[in-house]
Formats: structure tokens, C-alpha cells, sequence
């Protein structure tokens, strides 16, 4: 007996060091091309290939999510041959968690307490889980909507001082 309770933590172990929420691809190619833009603000529009090749994004997908991002009013396009895209808000005002919300969905780690599905668990109202999902979802919430494509790229510029070696005696 002591072999199957020994065996039974080694899978739970496994589980929970592969367990991750998921954000999908395009979330995350969103997330980055807006970060691209909120590093480039304040100048000329950015052209597809510039923000593709800058942060590894394939170009045929980036042109769909930035249309999509267009349509919820996070970036504008510009015409023309010095066209491209700009943000539609200011980096400082624009979060993480409005664009994961946008593509994603509730931040709810569980469908049933993102509030959309209650009533397809049987469950809903008398689960002692739920308050430890809604936690989860403030948790998330909290780091996702705490944190703006500005403090991103103060964020890199500040890892990227801190990288440099100096030489000089």
C-alpha cells in the first residue's frame, strides 16, 4: 500500500508542474504586437513586417489580430504608403488584462465562476471550491489589469541597463 501512495504523489507532482492556464497563441501575439506598438508610441505607424519581425510573429496571423484589435478599439490603422498601425490609447491607459479579456474571455480559471455558465454545474451555490476560484481570478485580474503596456516597456528598458556590461577601469 505504501508503493500505490507513493506512486499516487509522484502523478500529482507531475500535474502540477505541468498545469498552466491557458492563454493562446493569438492572445499572446496580441499581447506582444501591442507591447510592440507601446514601445514605438509617439512616432510614425508601424508597419506589419516591423512589428512581426520584431517580435517573431507570423505576418499572415498578425494582420487578422490587428484587425481584430482595430475592431475593439485598441489601435488605429493608417493608409498610405507610411501606413501601419498606432495605438488607439495611450500605453499608460491600456493594460494586459484589457487585451486578455478582449481575446479570451472571463480571467475565471473555472467556467463557473466567471459568471457566464452557472447554471450548468450542478454544483453552483453550495461548491466550497468557488470562493478558492474567485480568488484565483482576483489574483489574476490583479496582475493582469495591474500592469499597462507602459510599465512593459519601462520593464525591458530597465532589464535591458541592468544587462550591460561596463568595461570600463
Amino acid at each position: 500500500m505504501g508503493s500505490r501512495l507513493k506512486r499516487s504523489t509522484k502523478s500529482i507532482d507531475i500535474v502540477r508542474n505541468e498545469f498552466q492556464m491557458p492563454i493562446s497563441q493569438e492572445c499572446q501575439y496580441a499581447v506582444r504586437a501591442l507591447f510592440e506598438l507601446a514601445k514605438r508610441e509617439g512616432k510614425r505607424a508601424t508597419k506589419i513586417g516591423e512589428i512581426a519581425q520584431a517580435q517573431e510573429i507570423p505576418p499572415r496571423f498578425l494582420e487578422n489580430i490587428l484587425n481584430h484589435l482595430k475592431g475593439g478599439g485598441f489601435v488605429e490603422s493608417v493608409r498610405g504608403k507610411d501606413g501601419g498601425y498606432l495605438l488607439a490609447r495611450p500605453a499608460r491607459e491600456l493594460t494586459v488584462g484589457d487585451i486578455v479579456s478582449f481575446i479570451e474571455g472571463p480571467l475565471s480559471p473555472v467556467e463557473c465562476a466567471g459568471g457566464k455558465k452557472k447554471a450548468r454545474c450542478s454544483m453552483y451555490g453550495r461548491c466550497v471550491f468557488l470562493s478558492l476560484w474567485k480568488k484565483a481570478e482576483q489574483a489574476l485580474e490583479e496582475v493582469y489589469y495591474g500592469t499597462t503596456f507602459r510599465d512593459l516597456v519601462i520593464r525591458e528598458a530597465d532589464e535591458a541597463s541592468a544587462s550591460v556590461v561596463d568595461f570600463s577601469i
